[in-house]
């Protein structure tokens, strides 16, 4: 049984700590979290301060705010835990430069939780495009559109740091870059004009890839919508499935729909309509998945399928994206104050 610490008790760091539970090689050694309103499941050791965890632990599942994450990581690591940092793998790549010096110093096991990357549709949607299923990939296109409620960036680190760029797009950044490969190009747009606060609240961002396909996507947390990994998939408990598609690739010999899986061939240009077909997957628990992997990667029995040197690559892209939106608002709030300012002259 390998004897895990949870690090933060967040919407995900809950989940984390209910997936161990349930897990028949992990035994929940407890979860830290200074802050006493989050101490809920009375079934879990709840710990204000990680200096008072006496219990002998192995592995650290980190999922802290993203400003800790590398603190955090390299303090586990330098205590032998193996560790599973939550995405993105830091807030800074010279956060993450210090984390994977730490993890090769040390030598400790590691993962970083891109936890889609399990998701059998995505697996299988990897291998579809590997093996030219649809041809050479040429477009892809992705919707991330939720309203997320008003208490969500209130009273925490979200009210100033939770742009979506970093909690979400970030994720599918990842997918992309897991199925289509290396970004060699970005260009972004953003706003933030609906709650007026320091931070992104949408926009859309183009990726060129280094097999030339182009990637663009629309996101935003102000507005509800079907669309959306979490409501296609259902994966994810406190966001409202609607099993509708939100990513379509197109190829040089079809296109898919992404998580219905349909595929559409069979057409050789304009002149014939391609033909669907629905592909019957499993529905598996990704989060259940990523710990299945993170103890065969504890016990040396597996590679990393996202490791924290890949993660950084994945957050360099986001961060990208982050700064170029950021700029683009900052412009827009810069013009439009000077417009009123003459205005009112």
């Amino acid at each position: 049984m390998i004897q895990i610490l949870v690090l933060g008790a967040g919407l995900i760091g809950a989940r984390h700590a209910k997936s161990v539970q349930q897990h028949p090689a992990c035994t929940l050694v407890g979860v830290v979290e200074p802050n006493p309103a989050l101490h809920s499941d009375p079934s879990i050791s709840y710990y204000t301060d990680v200096a008072d965890v006496a219990h002998p632990v192995q592995a650290a599942i980190i999922a802290t705010p993203t400003h800790l994450h590398a603190e955090h990581g390299i303090f586990a690591a330098q205590r032998g835990w193996a560790i599973l940092v939550e995405k993105p793998i830091s807030e800074s790549l010279e956060q993450a430069k210090a984390l994977s010096d730490a993890v090769a110093k040390t030598g400790v096991a590691s993962l970083v939780g891109h936890h889609r990357r399990y998701h059998t549709h995505v697996q299988h949607l990897k291998h579809m495009i590997a093996a030219g299923d649809i041809g050479d990939p040429i477009t892809a296109t992705v919707i991330w559109a939720v309203r997320k409620p008003d208490g969500y960036f209130q009273e925490n680190w979200r009210t100033t740091g939770g742009s979506p760029v970093m909690i979400n797009l970030v994720h599918d950044v990842d997918i992309l870059r897991y199925i289509l490969g290396d970004v060699t190009e970005i260009r972004a747009l953003g706003s933030a004009h609906i709650r007026n606060a320091d931070r992104t609240e949408s926009g859309a961002a183009l990726m060129r890839f280094d097999n030339g396909a182009v990637a663009a996507i629309s996101f935003a947390d102000t507005a509800p919508s079907p669309w959306g990994f979490e409501a296609g998939t259902g994966e994810n408990p406190h966001i409202a499935a609607s099993h509708q598609d939100m990513m379509w690739i197109t190829g040089t010999a079809g296109s898919v729909a992404f998580p219905s899986m349909t595929t559409w061939s069979g057409a050789q240009d304009w002149s014939e309509s391609p033909k669907p077909k629905r592909l019957e997957l499993p529905v598996t628990n990704p989060l259940a998945k990523q710990l299945d992997h993170f103890v065969e990667v504890v016990t040396r029995k597996s590679t990393p399928l996202i490791s924290v040197f890949d993660a950084a690559e994945t957050l360099k892209v986001t961060l990208q994206l982050e700064a170029q939106l950021s700029d683009e608002i900052n412009y827009v709030k810069a013009r439009i104050n000077k417009e009123n300012q003459h205005a009112v002259r």
